[in-house]
This record gives C-alpha cells, structure tokens and sequence, in this order.
C-alpha cells in the first residue's frame, strides 16, 4: 500500500452529493492536510433524493450541486467534476466507463477511491444500485480503459488526454475492506461536511450520534483503541 507521502494526487469518484462524505470525508480531511490535491467526480446531481416533494427535480439537483460545493470546501477540496447522470438510473455502460477514463486522465491521480461493485448484505444502505453501477464502472476506467491508449482512442486523438496508470484504488464500503483510517481527529470536518448537505440531513438530529457510533464501532473492529473514530476501505493495488 502507498504511504501517503507518495502520493500527490487523489480522485475521488461518487455515485451521488454526500456519498463521499458519508463515507470518506473523515479520511479526504487527512489527505487535504497533509497537502495531497484530491479532486471530486460526483456521477449524479442526486436529483432524486431529498424529503421534501414540493421542490422541483431540476432544482434539487441544482441544490445538490451547491451543497456538495460547499461540503468539499469544509475538508478542504476545491476541485468537483459533475457528469449530471441521472440519479437511480446509472448503469456500468461503456459511456460511463468512457466518462471515468476521461477524469481519469485530466487529474492523472496516484490513487482513486470508489465505492464498492459488490452489494454488501450486512449494509444495505451503502449497496445502492447507482453505488454498485458506479463502482463496477470506476474499476473498468482504472483498468483497462485510462492506461490503454487504444481504449476510447477518442480520448487521445479527439482531447489530447494521454494514458495514466492509477497506482492504488481504496473501495468504500466493500465487504473485503481490511483497512482502517483514524479519523478521530478530523471527525467533525466529517460532521459539517454532511451538515452542508442540508436537503438531505437537516431532518437528522441524531446525525452525529449516529455517525459516531458508526465510526467508534468500526475503530474498535480495526483495534484502533478506546474512543478512536474510523473509516474504512479495500485497498487494491493497481499500478
């Protein structure tokens, strides 16, 4: 596995707007810190979801946009790629994969992060259809399509976007993950980044204490320690 001071730059790729920081914030707010660039590829606009059927769907995805905007900016990202697919509607196409490969190779990261293509029967929540479409596809566009300069040949001739090799893929929320961040000391960055996504927690006044008993669980699943707070991930090596 990369130590962190090997890597420079780091892509973050999401079915939806607070995907990422239900699952990665706390671990995205460490890599900020300590100076790596990591970038947001967020598939939908999660037009979707919310509570409240009185707003218009285009709205809700305009919405979205704004609070995921603002969440990164809460752990330090500054950088968001939205594709604007549908929201429970993706599918692993060969669009998609193509779309991937396309960020792929603009960011040119040393290492993705992914949600999981497997569905997770112990997390039904985190098995999202989207979740796994997205997820299956972002493997695809790590391997083989962003390397091979005679996949999507477009890319190159058409875009000037020349092959990368991603050196490393962290999958959220996988059923194999045996990787355990601490993120005790960035927990609430975590926090107020889901804060921002206002139309989708405002209703949430257990937010945090759910959040905590989450993360407390899964640090004392990865021996982290007494009162540690933790995410977690599979860990593939791409390179």
């Amino acid at each position: 596995m990369l130590d962190d001071s090997e890597v420079r730059r780091v892509l973050v790729i999401a079915a939806h707007p607070d995907d990422v920081d239900f699952g990665s914030a706390g671990t995205i707010a460490r890599w900020t810190d300590a100076g790596i660039d990591v970038t947001y590829c967020i598939v939908t606009d999660g037009d979707a979801g919310g509570y409240d059927e009185s707003v218009p769907r285009p709205d809700m995805a305009r919405l979205r946009r704004a609070e995921q905007t603002e969440a990164a900016k809460r752990v330090g990202v500054h950088d968001l790629r939205f594709l604007g697919y549908p929201d429970g509607r993706v599918e692993a196409t060969l669009g998609l994969r193509k779309d991937l490969a396309r960020v792929i190779r603009q960011v040119r990261p040393d290492r993705v992060v992914c949600p999981s293509p497997d569905r997770n029967y112990a997390r039904l929540g985190a098995s999202h259809p989207d979740h796994r479409a997205v997820g299956s596809a972002a493997l695809d566009a790590v391997y083989p399509d962003a390397r091979n300069p005679f996949a999507f040949g477009e890319l190159v001739a058409e875009e000037g976007l020349r092959p990368w090799t991603v050196r490393e893929v962290w999958v959220s929320a996988s059923p194999a993950a045996a990787h355990y961040v601490d993120v005790t000391d960035t927990f609430d960055r975590k926090i107020a980044a889901l804060r921002a996504h206002e139309s989708q927690t405002g209703h949430m006044t257990d937010l945090e204490q759910l959040l905590r008993g989450w993360a407390s669980h899964t640090a004392a699943e990865g021996g982290l320690g007494e009162g540690r707070l933790a995410e977690m991930f599979q860990v593939l090596d791409t390179g």
